[in-house]
């Protein structure tokens, strides 16, 4: 069937499926919750200088995972200098389309523990949300994955279409081996449709499709204002101290509204739906009483414009303090850029910004850091078509399109490397769920509900453009 002829089934039949879907999903969700917690109890962060061995026993818990759901082929895979994913396949029969589900099994730092409410690593159910670092971004991903294939992975099979599990292991660190590792495992990867699991829904009870992303870039920049610490006293006055002259220059990277006023940076069309400024306010925590920074739509601002933040300061603590002058002081910078953005391009424009600001009573160095493109997805195509339908028919409400303001910029480099594939960026989260920040949290409703509409989307793969999976996006 072609994807012209690709009609939605009549809706009894689709109600139907639905109930004998969901039916046979409950009784899974028991199961899937608690291999979830056994996974949010693995400290699985990859980044430098942490131990490396939990992010190890990680790969091979989900190696497991995907064996017991049945897939035929699964192993654990690296490059040199990367940490260890997890690459799971069912072979497509012959003339069929093979579909690809990513995800990651890394997680971010949790910082200060006691700012939790309870141990990040040791998941606890509250008023419906299991909270824990990594309990939805994205082990939670990696679990609608492995009970989709529970659920639907024997009809998969006698129909044919294959599924390849992805799961990654440095993601949070920045996937810095993600190209070389996607390119040594070409074949084993290609894929007539990509289903990334690694972002969010637009409310509780409202899905999303993301069909925008913004990427980033990121510098260190470093004022030296004296070769050593000396008395503030004896020697302040004629001298400004590094700290200070860092903040000054950093200052002038925003202006007096909020706006970045960076020159160059290039800003996408608004999008054509709008956030509530008060859900916005109360997803974010914003301080009660604090004006929002910027103008224009919030939609915009947060996912078609730039947007810039100091994210680190290496300078003493309050608690180290002395009355010394500060010889030196670094702050990381993080620029998201918007779709249609360049990232070289970005970069020489921030950094060129700073050069600009440098004051002469210092001297400034700057380190480039990390560059990540931004994605905007088709609009309208026979995956995208799908994909609507299965989040309706799982949530009772239709999908809203969406920005979303953070960044996967690997998702440039699978675009690239199988220009074949359409890429559909689904997700877990919500925006109560916290990804990256303290009290993580996953609403376990809305898991069930991404589990029923990924078995619904990979039922309906069957009837997009036949495999095999070579063939290019011009032939597409």
């Amino acid at each position: 069937m072609s994807p012209e002829e690709d009609p939605a089934p009549p809706a009894d039949a689709a109600a139907e499926e639905v109930r004998a879907l969901r039916e046979r999903l409950q009784p899974l969700l028991p199961a899937a919750i608690e291999d979830l917690e056994d996974l949010v109890r693995i400290p699985s962060i990859a980044f430098e200088g942490y131990d490396r061995e939990p992010v190890q026993r990680s790969a091979e818990a989900v190696a497991e995972l995907l064996r017991g759901a049945g897939m035929t082929q699964v192993s654990l895979e690296s490059v040199d200098g990367g940490s260890p994913a997890v690459i799971g396949r069912t072979p497509a029969a012959e003339g069929r389309p093979t579909v690809l589900l990513y995800a990651h099994h890394d997680v971010q730092p949790t910082g200060d523990p006691a700012d939790w409410s309870s141990d990040p690593f040791e998941p606890v159910e509250r008023d419906g949300r299991l909270y824990g670092r990594g309990a939805a971004d994205d082990k939670a991903g990696v679990m609608a994955h492995v009970t989709a294939l529970r659920l639907v992975g024997e009809q998969l099979a006698a129909d044919g279409i294959g599924v390849t599990v992805f799961v990654e292991g440095e993601e949070e660190a920045g996937s810095p081996t993600f190209r070389p590792f996607i390119e040594a495992h070409r074949d084993a990867l290609s894929a007539d449709l990509i289903i990334v699991a690694d972002s969010a829904n637009w409310a509780v009870g409202t899905p999303a499709l993301t069909t925008s992303l913004r990427g980033v870039v990121d510098l260190v920049v470093e004022v030296r204002a004296l070769d050593h610490a000396v008395h503030s006293g004896l020697f302040g006055g004629p001298v400004l101290d590094a700290l200070t002259q860092l903040s000054r220059l950093l200052a002038t990277l925003h202006d007096e509204r909020g706006e970045v006023a960076v020159e160059g940076l290039h800003r996408a069309a608004d999008p054509s739906v709008e956030m509530d400024e008060a859900d916005y306010r109360h997803d974010a925590g914003v301080v009660e009483g604090a004006e929002l920074s910027g103008e224009g739509p919030l939609a915009a601002r947060l996912w078609t414009r730039p947007a810039l933040s100091v994210i680190g300061i290496d300078a003493p603590t309050v608690r180290e303090a002395s009355n010394t002058l500060v010889p030196v002081a670094r702050a990381k910078v993080s620029l998201r850029i918007p779709p249609g953005e360049d990232p070289a391009r970005a970069m020489d424009a921030l950094a060129a910004h700073l050069e600009a600001h440098a004051p002469a009573t210092a001297e400034v160095t700057i380190r480039r850091g990390e560059q990540g493109r931004p994605y905007s997805a088709p609009q309208a195509s026979p995956a995208m078509d799908l994909a609507r339908r299965s989040f309706a028919r799982a949530w009772g409400n239709d999908a809203v399109d969406t920005g979303l303001g953070g960044s996967i910029p690997f998702i440039a480099d699978l675009l690239e490397v199988f220009p074949q594939a359409d890429v559909l960026v689904t997700g877990v989260e919500d925006p109560e769920s916290r990804a990256h920040g303290i009290d993580e949290s996953l609403h376990l409703g809305e898991f069930a509900k991404v589990c029923l509409a990924e078995a619904l989307l990979l039922l309906g793969a069957g009837d997009l453009a036949a495999g095999p999976a070579h063939r290019t996006r011009e032939q597409a």
